[in-house]
């Protein structure tokens, strides 16, 4: 028998879920009523506006989506016409994806709205604290990369 059972409003991994789930919606909930997006396209479209042309695959790593919902996200905005798709030289198999020019003007109009978002939601943190909170979330992160098969295979391979 544990020594402890744990609270599930304790537990830090089901917190942050829960929280991130509810900052996500927040959000969500305005681009959706503003713009017609949902969470799995706006964030293809952050990433595009924000790193330029890439593929579906690197999007994939970049959001932390599965295929299949970048795939998705891809469709609608490429019929939306905010992304479009152009011939991937160093890989038949695959495409670059990026903003059209109506997508990356509503990216320019998302963008102020994000910003004032996340004005709001951390308001009553200094600006000290949300460079620490960052800060966490960033070591977090890189945890569970080291922890994941993938981090774990490269620390053998050294």
């Amino acid at each position: 028998m544990p020594a402890q059972i744990s609270r599930l409003a304790d537990f830090l991994p089901y917190l942050l879920s829960v929280t991130s789930n509810a900052v996500s919606g927040r959000i969500a909930d305005e681009y959706n009523a503003r713009f017609g997006l949902r969470i799995p396209e706006w964030r293809v479209m952050a990433v595009l506006g924000d790193a330029g042309s890439q593929t579906q695959r690197a999007l994939v790593g970049a959001t932390l989506m599965d295929k299949v919902a970048v795939n998705r996200a891809c469709k609608v905005l490429e019929d939306r016409d905010l992304i479009k798709r152009s011939p991937n030289i160093r890989d038949g198999r695959s495409h670059h994806l990026e903003l059209t020019v109506s997508g990356k003007a509503m990216h320019g109009q998302i963008m102020p709205l994000a910003l004032e978002m996340e004005a709001l939601l951390f308001a009553e943190f200094t600006a000290e604290e949300c460079a620490t909170f960052k800060s966490l979330l960033g070591r977090v992160r890189r945890r569970v990369q080291d922890l994941s098969p993938e981090g774990q295979m490269k620390d053998r391979a050294t």
